[in-house]
């Protein structure tokens, strides 16, 4: 772990503040829910089991073998459009298996925590605000599909980072084990992709993260390098006015003239796990078409005037506080 840590090629932007509420994750309610809470933490063993009892949950519905089949469309458009010098488009995606529906009953399982890799695959993987999934059945399927999709598109595990101000010590270990590596600080999504292929995976994440994510890759040879699986920014445009979005979450406005966004599948088994998710992937063509005032912009975000933010720090009174990301939305929602 320590060595796939070292050789991390991103580069962090300094962090700062807080995050949004707008078009947000469902949020879980301990007071409105009749005083329940989650369960205490199993242990290590009973936390992967249930991860592997939602993998199996996944593999056999209708909702896996559709999403994975939406984000690989994207994947394979955002990857062909990426310069291979010297090379073809088959260069291009030659580094990326994308395993069809046909070869999945009959591929081996590898065991929790070995890396499916064939050949020296370059894809980076980053995933932020999954929640705790020891005792959030939302966040823990989320986090199965996750390793899931590392897997079936051969993306090892050691490629992957994750971060989440909910996580405790026991889900860090378990992090651990399953081979991904755990962000030591809250980067508040002001993370670049240096230069890599890279997947954000953010589902029912707060506004001002990815909007902080835009702004750290504020390029046409960042963006265009990004897959970000979370909110639908279709969903955000409509859903708030013009103007708050213009000012509180200025590059996602920004962006929506330069991305392409396609739905995940609407199946009533996981509406309150991946409802409202969509995958998006920003076209270089597309991109360079947006006028260069759009680009001059480059102010790092601030949110004064937004409430409820999750796992982006306020500063304003408090500089050591954190508003946590919250995954379930009931108390039927846990263990």
């Amino acid at each position: 772990m320590a060595a796939a840590v070292a050789l991390e090629p991103w580069v962090q932007v300094a962090p700062r503040r807080r995050r949004s509420a707008a078009a947000r994750r469902p949020r879980r309610r301990e007071a409105e829910a009749g005083g329940r809470e989650a369960e205490p933490e199993a242990d290590s063993g009973v936390v992967l089991r249930r991860l592997r009892e939602a993998q199996e949950d996944l593999l056999v519905s209708d909702f896996w073998s559709a999403a994975l089949e939406t984000i690989s469309q994207c994947l394979t458009k955002q990857l062909g459009q990426l310069e291979a010098p010297g090379g073809t488009l088959s260069d291009a995606l030659g580094n990326l298996h994308l395993t069809s529906p046909d070869e999945w009953d009959v591929a081996p399982h590898p065991n929790p925590g070995e890396a499916l890799v064939r050949g020296a695959c370059h894809i980076k993987c980053v995933c932020y605000g999954i929640g705790s999934f020891a005792t959030c059945v939302t966040a823990r399927t989320q986090l199965a599909f996750l390793l899931l999709f590392l897997e079936k598109c051969q993306i090892p595990r050691s490629h992957c980072w994750v971060y989440d101000p909910l996580f405790s010590q026991l889900e860090i270990a378990v992090l651990h084990s399953l081979g991904v590596t755990v962000l030591p600080e809250n980067e508040e999504g002001k993370r670049s992709v240096c230069g890599q292929p890279t997947v954000f995976y953010m589902p029912h994440c707060g506004t001002a993260l990815y909007n902080n994510l835009l702004w750290s890759n504020w390029s046409v040879e960042a963006l265009s390098k990004m897959v970000i699986i979370g909110n639908s920014f279709k969903g955000l445009e409509e859903r708030l006015l013009t103007r708050i979005l213009q000012k509180n979450y200025p590059y996602v406005a920004k962006i929506l003239e330069g991305l392409e966004e396609l739905e995940l599948p609407q199946i009533p088994q996981y509406t309150d796990t991946f409802n409202d998710t969509s995958v998006h992937w920003f076209p270089a063509q597309k991109l360079e078409q947006l006028s260069r005032d759009v680009w001059a912009f480059r102010e790092e975000p601030e949110y004064q005037d937004c409430e409820d933010l999750e796992i982006i720090r306020k500063t304003t009174t408090d500089p050591t506080a954190d508003l946590h990301s919250l995954q379930c939305t009931s108390p039927t929602d846990v263990f």
